[in-house]
């Protein structure tokens, strides 16, 4: 393969290199508080990652606290919530205990309301009785007593002799004496089943005044079993609310933790640069020599890196890698820089072969290309490029940041 010097300028001649080579001394001390102290510029970027992750450090305290605090708070919703639990398994034990007593004071009193239709019944009879009796008596003494001469009479007349007289007169005193008896205990027999009755209608005013009283405090405690729960779903809702509080402080300490480690990680990337561009030492343009191969594998990964952008930004990819070659901490030929382990992402996702196979690389691609190779750089001694992000300085050009 033909060997060329860095001499080689493509379409733009050697006039045009010698332009560029004068910019680059001016672009030089443009950049000199930038990518030409490589160190400064990780410094930079350094100080803001620190920043970054003290920052999310401070946040992920802040969310921390306010989940300590949540979950506190949901412990004491928990222990109040338990407490009306409490509370209601007792209510509900009393309102079970009295909803018993109502049972066995209704059945109660339907066995009292059974009784007094008994005592009701037999009071009717026994007045039913009284009255028949007094009714048989008044007809008998009346009958005696209205036509009593007519009824001795007969008695006399009917009468075998005095025995049989006296025998019929005693008859008759005895019949009296039967009627009164008798009257005499069906009254005694009616007061007792009215003393029975006026007894039963007491004891069921009795029970239907208990029975007030427990409907009473069952109406009560029912009003305080419904507070209760009411109390209950109410901290019920409190706790979920703050639950989902806590689960969602918790994504985000999860959150910021996962950014921590990023930034980290970032930190220490920047870090490890920073130490080699410290350790790097550079070579002159003049002492690397170009081949065909450098300038069709630069000019399409400048295509692949930066086909879409202004050709300034073009020009800043191809030195970048140009600037790799120099430095010592990177492989000293294009095609070692370029295929160096995941450096580049076009070689890694497999656009680079395939520009490669078809030669996408633009005019203005290999004019880049041959710019880089000339030893001119607008971004200094960068050796880094990527899309812009929070906390990341140094040379913007397009869509890229140099560094």
């Amino acid at each position: 393969m033909k060997s060329i010097r860095h001499k080689t300028a493509g379409p733009k001649g050697i006039g045009t290199i010698a332009k560029r080579t004068a910019a680059a001394v001016l672009t030089g001390a443009i950049c000199a508080g930038l990518c030409a102290l490589p160190v400064q510029a990780d410094t930079d970027t350094i100080n803001s990652l620190r920043e970054q992750i003290d920052q999310a450090e401070e946040i992920k305290k802040a969310a921390e606290d306010a989940k300590d605090a949540t979950e506190d708070n949901i412990d004491n919703l928990d222990q109040a919530r338990d407490s009306l639990q409490g509370q209601l398994d007792g209510l509900t034990q009393d309102l079970t205990a009295i909803s018993q007593n109502l049972e066995e004071i209704e059945s109660d009193i339907i066995d009292k309301n059974e009784e007094i239709r008994q005592a009701q019944e037999k009071l009717e009879q026994a007045r039913a009785a009284e009255e028949a009796q007094y009714a048989a008596m008044k007809k008998r003494l009346r009958f005696l007593y209205e036509d009593h001469n007519q009824t001795y009479f007969e008695i006399l007349a009917n009468s075998e002799g005095f025995s049989d007289l006296l025998n019929q007169s005693l008859y008759i005193e005895k019949l009296h004496e039967y009627d009164r008896k008798m009257l005499a205990q069906y009254k005694a027999q009616r007061e007792a089943v009215e003393e029975l009755e006026a007894r039963l209608e007491q004891e069921k005013e009795e029970l239907d005044e208990l029975q007030a009283q427990a409907e009473a405090e069952k109406g009560k405690i029912t009003d305080s079993v419904n507070s209760t729960r009411s109390g209950i779903a109410g901290y019920s809702d409190q706790i979920a609310a703050a639950q989902q509080q806590a689960d969602a402080l918790a994504e985000q300490i999860s959150q910021q933790e996962e950014d921590i480690e990023a930034l980290k990680k970032q930190l220490e990337e920047e870090l490890a640069k920073s130490r080699l561009a410290r350790q790097s030492s550079w070579r002159d343009i003049s002492e690397v020599t170009f081949t065909e191969d450098d300038r069709y594998l630069l000019a399409n990964l400048i295509y692949c890196e930066a086909g879409n952008q202004p050709y300034e930004g073009q020009v800043a990819v191809g030195a970048v890698v140009i600037n790799r070659v120099l430095s010592s901490v990177y492989p000293n030929t294009v095609s070692g820089v370029i295929y160096q382990y995941k450096q580049f992402a076009p070689v890694l996702d497999g656009h680079l072969a395939l520009a490669l196979a078809e030669n996408r690389a633009t005019e203005s691609c290999y004019r880049a290309a041959d710019e880089a190779m000339s030893g001119y750089t607008n971004v200094g001694q960068c050796v880094y490029f990527r899309t812009p992000i929070p906390g990341l300085s140094g040379i913007q050009i397009g869509d890229h940041i140099f560094y």
